[in-house]
């Protein structure tokens, strides 16, 4: 039977469609974006019976909160719109997430590792963000979810990750601004002791949250059981119950003792044993992840039985697979920055550039061949600027530029490399994502440009090296380029068009 809102058009825009789910909140409808050309969305009303003031500004919060977070990462639900209907009911709209809760993918089963370290780095990230603060009045503040369950994540499908994470429902949340504690709120299974006890929390709460989703994601158990499934219960068990073992469980885990460990520390009583904030832990559950995967690499057994070394696993991998396994170093930034790497493949070097774009410009340039153009200058001192191009159309493009010190040995002979092989990589990693390559793009030099490389190689060698005037050569390459730019991109249509 269909709801008694279906077709009803919402502010002139939003066409409800059928029920998405429903909350203690109000409850959530799929609808049509008609001014969007139909798009679809999710539409969240508050609840009639909640319709106190009180109640109207917390929703209105959640609205304001989830929508700031949105815009800082892609593991928190987007919020697009907010507003009242004719009937004074406020509502607001969503991005519209087709898939399943991670409690419905755990199904009370032990999740196998790949997906629990996946799954977390996500989860990790969105959290994290918001620890990290929204900016409210020109003031950063903090916020703590205060209901962290299986239950509060969905997983999606994305043509880039595979499987998208986002944390929703900031129905509950904490400003660390607010003034005073607002008593007991969240889900009693997985709420901090101090949580049960309405005190002031912080960041710690949501990860003693996270311990407890963390066992059950490992188990598919929870680590406590109350004597009765009430708050008292609950109550209890969180402040004087020792959480079960991993070798307590049904299942048969063959789990790395680091894990164990850091899940323990994230379910300790006090919030002062726990890992200080969940970057701390994402490191550490990458760190787990890398040992574990060097572990497998270095027994898994070869065609003769016998157990291979790591440089011989390695040979047998191609060159995009090598590059893939590739970790955002911990010495750069997470910005949208280029440089270039060296990489080890069999008894040569791969030349990569690595790179770091947002999600969606992965998605919309990853099946484009890159353009490369090179500026050169001799003097003051020897630099080459590689310029990277990832295209679709003028209005559709990222430039990457990146300066290669030719009197330096890394620029040196990642020039040598070029001018003998004319291949490259593009190695990309997600600005929102984890440390782990998201995809590569091949790239190949014109023969034409290899001839210039070569002359240029050659010309640098030829020079004396002049330290003290980098600066200068970088600066005259940066004017060039802004020169050029246009010209470049007029050619580089004119390629593109003669292809098609």
């Amino acid at each position: 039977m269909r709801d008694e809102y279906y077709g009803r058009l919402l502010v002139q825009r939003y066409q409800l469609l059928e029920i998405a789910g429903k909350g203690s909140m109000g409850q959530v409808y799929q609808a049509k974006d008609t001014l969007l050309g139909g798009v679809i969305v999710a539409v969240k009303f508050l609840s009639r019976s909640k319709m106190t003031q009180r109640v109207r500004d917390r929703f209105m919060r959640e609205a304001t909160i989830s929508a700031l977070l949105g815009e800082q990462s892609i593991h928190i639900v987007k919020v697009r719109d907010y507003g009242v209907d004719e009937e004074e009911m406020p509502f607001y709209v969503m991005e519209y997430l087709k898939g399943s809760s991670l409690k419905d993918v755990m199904q009370n089963k032990p999740m196998p590792l790949p997906k629990f370290f996946s799954f977390m780095r996500q989860i990790c990230l969105g959290l994290q963000c918001a620890h990290d603060g929204i900016e409210i009045d020109g003031n950063v503040t903090q916020v703590v979810h205060r209901d962290i369950k299986p239950s509060n994540i969905i997983i999606t499908k994305d043509a880039t990750l595979g499987e998208l994470v986002k944390v929703l429902d900031f129905g509950i949340a904490l400003l660390k601004s607010d003034e005073s504690p607002t008593g007991f709120m969240g889900t009693p299974a997985y709420c901090s002791p101090e949580q049960m006890d309405g005190k002031t929390l912080d960041n710690r709460a949501d990860i003693y949250s996270l311990g407890i989703m963390m066992f059950q994601m490992l188990t598919g158990e929870l680590p406590l059981k109350p004597k009765a499934s009430s708050f008292e219960g609950w109550f209890q068990s969180h402040h004087y119950q020792t959480p079960k073992l991993f070798n307590e469980v049904k299942a048969r885990l063959d789990l790395p003792q680091a894990l164990m460990d850091v899940v323990n520390q994230c379910m300790a009583k006090t919030a002062p044993q726990r890992p200080g904030s969940v970057n701390e832990i994402l490191k550490t559950l990458v760190q787990i992840e890398q040992d574990s995967a060097r572990l497998a690499a270095q027994t898994t057994p070869n065609n003769g039985g016998e157990r291979a070394a790591t440089g011989h696993h390695n040979s047998l991998q191609t060159a995009d697979e090598i590059c893939r396994q590739s970790t955002w170093p911990k010495d750069k930034p997470r910005a949208e920055i280029v440089f270039p790497q060296l990489i080890q493949y069999q008894n040569s070097e791969l030349v990569t550039m690595w790179i770091m774009l947002s999600a969606t410009d992965i998605e919309k340039y990853k099946d484009n061949k890159p353009h490369s153009q090179f500026l050169f200058v001799g003097s003051p001192h020897p630099m080459l600027l590689w310029l990277t191009t990832l295209y679709q159309d003028e209005q559709q493009h990222r430039m990457l530029p990146c300066y290669l010190d030719l009197k330096k040995p890394l620029g040196e002979k990642i020039l040598q490399i070029l001018t003998q092989t004319s291949t490259y990589r593009l190695v990309l990693f997600a600005l929102e994502g984890d440390e782990r390559c998201i995809c590569t793009i091949d790239g190949k030099i014109p023969t034409r440009k290899i001839q210039l490389l070569k002359e240029w190689l050659s010309e640098s060698q030829n020079s004396p090296a002049t330290h003290g005037q980098i600066k200068e050569s970088k600066r005259s390459l940066k004017e060039e380029l802004e020169t050029l730019k246009p010209k470049l991109l007029t050619s580089l249509q004119r390629q593109i068009s003669k292809k098609k």
